[in-house]
């Protein structure tokens, strides 16, 4: 690990954000549990897509990423793409037709357009705190 990631600017922005900053030994993977699991997530749909050869994995990589990115996960209460985006993927055709209504229904307004980003902003957040809910809610579950 780098020592950009342990300096005082970066401890008082993990303070901030109330993120708990754990160091871990590089090329390691049983200090870090949440990595192993999605790697082997992510190795379980190659398995599933690539022939037993193993010839075409890597053209794989990115559809089997994309697939685990876009899944529901249990102890979020949602998909990894909804916690960072704040939404449900959607397919490009369906993105398209979507963000061409919003136009012809915003007009092309920079005040309402800044209007609705902020309420984007507000339920991403909320969509957040509800996936931290969610893992305590698991937790709690897994463990009794």
């Amino acid at each position: 690990m780098g020592s950009h990631f342990c300096n005082r600017k970066f401890t008082a922005l993990m303070k901030k954000y109330h993120v708990n900053h754990l160091v871990a030994t590089s090329y390691h993977p049983q200090t870090n549990g949440q990595a192993k699991v999605s790697n082997q997530d992510i190795k379980h749909i190659l398995e599933k897509v690539v022939s037993p050869s193993r010839k075409y994995c890597s053209l794989k990589l990115d559809e089997a990423v994309w697939a685990y990115r876009t899944a529901f996960k249990t102890p979020l209460g949602m998909s990894p793409f909804q916690l960072v985006y704040g939404k449900v993927c959607h397919f490009p055709a369906e993105l398209e037709h979507k963000a061409y209504w919003d136009l012809k229904k915003l007009n092309l307004n920079m005040e309402a357009a800044g209007e609705k980003r902020m309420l984007q902003l507000n339920e991403l957040e909320e969509f957040r705190l509800q996936a931290y809910e969610n893992k305590k809610v698991y937790k709690e579950k897994v463990k009794r």
